[in-house]
């Protein structure tokens, strides 16, 4: 698989990459592309990838109607799913699978197999994303809960907060203000692989990012939190950021696992709940394919949403998503660069006396 950088080439190329079927978001427009696509090219910061079409729908994205990365346009059954897709798109309220069977002339039952065949989940899984990234713009535009609520498609503010709850990982007040009335600690420390930004909530650490150009982290920071009130350091946080550089350069060093030493706060959705607390539980040195980790979690069939809750870790070492590889045992994607996966899995697998 393609580094992040040569992705980020392509599609400012706009060219594709050999046996690589990414497709990015922008995250200002809630469009996913293919890296050929001949519309003007976002900002970096703007830039989301993903290793497959199916990634990015289920993360809220719609597909490009100048590029058509769902593929053939023609293919009739395609066609009606992006036609499916636009509706629920526009409609005010998620459509029924009783209208959009209307609407497709298909029974529910043939509906549902063709719109995951092609979009790799359902209808209604298509429209809460859809809906949910409505919400996070709208709150973002500063508008009030209420009208948020109803410009997404909600039913109610309490229908708002359950859903945001499990998806952003905070209430849809503080994400709205972006992190109003949070309190984080951060500092950017240097490692053998780049710069580290570490952060730290009242319940614990709650991003650990890696990067090449530290203003860059603290930018990517700062946007995400702009509302919340950052605070330096101290001698006590200071120790913990010491130990998530040491779990980069030198890991044999820390002999217990980070989660027993480390207060983390871990936020996401259920499943991504129960995917990264089954990453903290590989061993130091070993990996696991996605499927085996699929199957670890009792959902054998769930290895792309495995992928998919890798890819959306915030927390990196501490949640060790590097851990995670190919059936094959190639290396996959990895949101800190494929060159510092291998890295880090290669100082694990060291003889610990080395």
């Amino acid at each position: 698989m393609s580094t992040e950088q040569q992705r980020r080439q392509a599609i400012k190329d706009h060219s594709p990459l050999p046996g690589d079927n990414f497709v990015y978001g922008v995250l200002t427009t809630g469009i996913f592309c293919l890296p050929i696509c001949p519309s003007r090219r976002p900002r970096d910061e703007n830039v989301r990838l993903f290793d497959t079409p199916v990634q990015a729908i289920q993360n809220g994205y719609r597909p490009c109607r100048r590029c058509h990365p769902l593929g053939d346009i023609a293919a009739p059954s395609t066609a009606t799913v992006i036609a499916l897709c636009r509706l629920i798109e526009a409609a005010e309220r998620k459509p029924t699978l009783t209208e959009l069977s209307a609407q497709s002339g298909w029974s529910a039952h043939h509906l549902q197999r063709q719109f995951k065949a092609v979009a790799g989940i359902s209808p209604h899984q298509y429209g809460v994303a859809i809906r949910r990234r409505r919400a996070q713009q709208q709150l973002r535009y500063k508008q009030s809960l209420t009208l948020s609520a109803h410009l997404a498609g909600f039913d109610s503010t309490s229908h708002l907060h359950a859903v945001a709850g499990n998806t952003l990982g905070m209430k849809p007040g503080q994400y709205r203000q972006a992190g109003k009335d949070m309190a984080l600690r951060f500092a950017i420390a240097e490692s053998s692989l780049g710069s580290v930004l570490v952060a730290e909530s009242e319940r614990g650490i709650c991003a650990v990012t890696i990067g090449d150009d530290p203003s860059v982290l603290l930018q990517d920071f700062e946007q995400e939190f702009s509302g919340a009130t950052l605070l330096p350091g101290n001698s006590e946080f200071d120790q913990r950021v010491a130990m998530v550089i040491t779990l980069i350069d030198d890991p044999h060093q820390i002999t217990q696992a980070p989660r027993d030493l480390l207060p983390l706060d871990i936020r996401g959705t259920a499943f991504q709940q129960q995917v990264w607390a089954a990453l903290q539980t590989i061993p130091t040195g070993q990996t696991l394919s996605y499927q085996a980790l699929a199957v670890k979690l009792g959902k054998p069939t769930a290895a792309r949403a495995v992928a998919q809750a890798c890819a959306s870790n915030r927390l990196a070492v501490l949640v060790p998503c590097h851990r995670i590889v190919r059936t094959d045992g190639g290396l996959s994607g990895y949101r800190w660069g494929v060159g510092r996966k291998a890295a880090l899995l290669d100082r694990e697998r060291e003889p610990s006396d080395k």
